[in-house]
């Protein structure tokens, strides 16, 4: 009984979430808007068909209910792809004539009333296709994921692989449910309510909709990557990193580019700010001087002046960002070595 409770809350749970980010999505302001909703309907219509293996696992569902549940995951693979195409192509390239890809979700909520679904042969064929109708659509976005990785956004087409992943999961449980190989019909819900806290997690680690800003930008990945390792080279090589004064603007202006271009940069390859991107290099160099016989009776606070910091506070912010340790206990370590 209480394992049962428990199966419950959890599934909720997980359907509770899920409506938080589809309203979420709905409504937030920032970044590529149309993404934003193709997203939400992506993750409503697998929170629909959820939500109804939740109450029938517990309560009978009417069978007109039960097909309207499953009619939205006729709308879960159309709306991936779309979200696809619009998280990598230009906003207004986007036809809506892609919307004819909902016409068998529109088709199989008008005979709702009439498709069988009282456990025979007909109703399994009918379950049956609906799923093939999706893994042929998670066939297609995997294909457009490899033809476009070496094109677009690293981190963008990391989060998309992501959302992907967590679909196809969803599906291979609930075709392992259809084929019996599953015997655990509350397992597609369980998983579902995990993978919902995972991408409530992403979101807020490092929101994608921040990166979304990039969407319109000319740089492709190719040239970005290029951009990026004259960047590398500048502040290796001319150690420039160093300066107190270094700024977004300063470094943009050496290398020609606008500093919105050298934002995109840092950002898409190296997953940081400028700021973050800056103190790696100067970590690096306070690591070296920190255990350099010639500095060994400096004080902290030289060391972070040499290595371009303002103040000794933000050195030892930075340090233990990027090495988990204090300044003095890095120090410390070599002495006792």
């Amino acid at each position: 009984m209480f394992q049962q409770g428990f199966i419950l809350v959890l599934s909720c749970l997980g359907v509770i979430q899920a409506l938080f980010l589809c309203f979420y999505l709905f409504t937030v302001k920032k970044g590529n808007r149309r993404a934003n909703r193709l997203l939400a309907f992506v993750l409503l219509g697998l929170t629909i068909r959820i939500g109804k293996s939740v109450f029938h696992n517990y309560i009978e569902v009417d069978p007109r209910i039960r097909n309207l549940a499953i009619s939205s995951i006729l709308a879960v693979g159309p709306f991936l792809w779309m979200y696809g195409k619009v998280l990598f192509e230009k906003q207004q390239s986007f036809s809506n004539t892609r919307y004819f890809h909902l016409i068998p979700f529109g088709l199989f909520v008008l005979g709702s009333p009439i498709i069988p679904n009282r456990g025979d042969f007909m109703s399994y064929l009918a379950y049956a296709l609906v799923f093939a109708h999706l893994g042929i659509y998670l066939l297609i976005c995997w294909k457009y994921i490899l033809n476009t990785m070496h094109e677009v956004s690293k981190t963008l087409i990391q989060w998309y692989r992501n959302i992907v992943i967590g679909v196809s999961v969803i599906w291979v449980l609930y075709v392992g449910i259809l084929l019996r190989w599953i015997p655990f019909y509350i397992l597609g819900a369980i998983s579902f309510s995990f993978l919902m806290y995972l991408f409530s997690y992403l979101l807020l680690k490092r929101h994608v909709f921040a990166l979304e800003k990039y969407s319109n930008s000319t740089i492709d990945r190719l040239t970005s990557k290029k951009v990026l390792q004259q960047v590398k080279n500048l502040l290796e090589e001319n150690e420039v990193y160093l300066e107190n004064d270094i700024s977004l603007h300063s470094i943009a202006s050496q290398l020609s580019i606008s500093p919105r271009e050298l934002s995109q940069v840092i950002n898409e390859n190296e997953q940081k700010n400028f700021s973050e991107f800056i103190n790696h290099y100067r970590v690096k160099k306070a690591k070296a001087l920190l255990v350099d016989p010639s500095y060994a009776n400096e004080k902290i606070a030289t060391i972070a002046y040499d290595c371009g910091f303002g103040n000794v506070t933000s050195f030892n912010l930075a340090f233990k960002a990027e090495t988990e340790i204090t300044p003095s206990q890095y120090r410390n370590q070599f002495r006792v070595a």
